[in-house]
């Protein structure tokens, strides 16, 4: 038996008959699309992040998109968007007909380096964009203040960091709009794709409802060009059972990571994460580097230990973003995080046997 990276099925026993029990109420219900339970959940997330307001969307790509043309984003304008993340921040950037400006991470959070964001501002610059990556948070108050001096918008990409606080406040209305994917693998995670979009502002919230049902502000009256792209009853109702369980879980992998921390070698041969004393992370991923990541990847299979990558190629060198001219080494701290990560185990169904397991095996492959 290997240690998983991830464990889906582990995590539908424990909350079987709660998960089948809410998902057989949807059934019977007969109401499948913007129904009771979408508001509920949309009304009880909003409560844990600390927010006025929550719009259920259908994932988080949706929920980027829609929040950066809900808060003027519009073709032709430039966003800041961090080298160091997922592509699915730039493609939000690019579907809003806007054009992705790289900034390069602090190497030793994998998180934007808010002292490298002035430089990218120019007269174009609609919006910022900080993705707290792998569940720890950006900082937030130097970005925003230069947000705000710049007169432009701050939309965070909070798809791994459901639970992260930043400065003891829990991410989830810091900025104009804070964007969340509850794709199966996330802290929170649906049976499917969803997503939601949490905001103190209520001219940003309405802007967003109507955008995610076909522009309508009334039945039959679409006041703008919207979107099919609506939380489901069959995933709000999941979610609003899972999210009992979300502190609980992320208590878990808080331990797990502390171990980790703990009992792994820190040096030239692996690098361990690093955690500001400003930050909350919920450790979605415990991403580590190392210069020879395949053999050490190689030496944890070998030892039944299961990894990943995230992620093993940046944004500015996929094929989608070639017309942006960025060749090889222009962006070279992120170009060298992404040859060396690895995300180990990090799940809370993991045992303490599984915990001790994978601390044994990278110590043995780092040796």
């Amino acid at each position: 038996m290997s240690v998983a990276s991830v464990d889906l099925r582990a995590e539908y026993l424990q909350l079987q008959r709660e998960i089948d029990e809410a998902l057989a109420e949807v059934v019977a219900s007969g109401k499948f699309v913007l129904g009771p339970r979408v508001r509920r959940f949309e009304h009880e997330w909003a409560a844990h992040v600390g927010a006025q307001h929550c719009v259920g969307v259908a994932n988080g790509l949706d929920a980027l998109g829609i929040a950066l043309r809900a808060v003027g984003v519009r073709r032709g304008d430039e966003v800041i968007v961090p080298s160091n993340t997922y592509i699915a921040t730039w493609l939000a950037v690019t579907h809003c007909g806007a054009t992705p400006v790289p900034v390069e991470p602090d190497p030793a959070t994998f998180n934007i380096d808010p002292a490298r964001i002035e430089r990218a501002l120019s007269s174009r610059t609609a919006a910022i964009v900080p993705v707290h990556l792998y569940g720890q948070p950006a900082d937030l108050t130097p970005i925003i203040e230069l947000a705000r001096a710049a007169r432009v918008r701050v939309v965070e990409d909070a798809a791994q960091a459901h639970g992260a606080a930043y400065r003891g406040t829990p991410i989830g209305a810091h900025g104009d709009a804070v964007c969340w994917s509850f794709y199966p693998t996330k802290n929170l995670g649906a049976l499917g794709d969803a997503g939601a979009v949490t905001t103190d502002l209520g001219d940003v919230a309405e802007r967003i409802r109507r955008l995610r049902n076909y522009g309508e502000s009334a039945k039959n009256e679409n006041a703008v060009c919207g979107f099919n792209s609506r939380l489901d009853e069959v995933q709000a109702a999941l979610l609003s059972v899972k999210l009992r369980y979300l502190d609980a879980a992320n208590e878990r992998r808080r331990q797990i990571a502390a171990h980790y921390t703990a009992a792994l070698p820190s040096g030239q041969a692996l690098v361990l994460p690093m955690v500001p004393p400003w930050a909350q992370p919920v450790w979605h991923q415990y991403v580590v580097r190392s210069r020879n990541r395949d053999e050490m990847r190689m030496r944890l299979r070998d030892r039944g230990v299961d990894t990943l990558i995230h992620y093993p190629t940046p944004p500015h060198r996929q094929p989608a973003y070639r017309g942006l001219g960025l060749v090889d080494g222009s962006l070279p701290i992120s170009e060298l995080i992404h040859r060396e990560v690895i995300s180990l185990p990090i799940n809370p169904h993991m045992s303490d046997d599984d915990v001790e397991r994978v601390t044994s095996a990278v110590r043995l492959a780092v040796a």
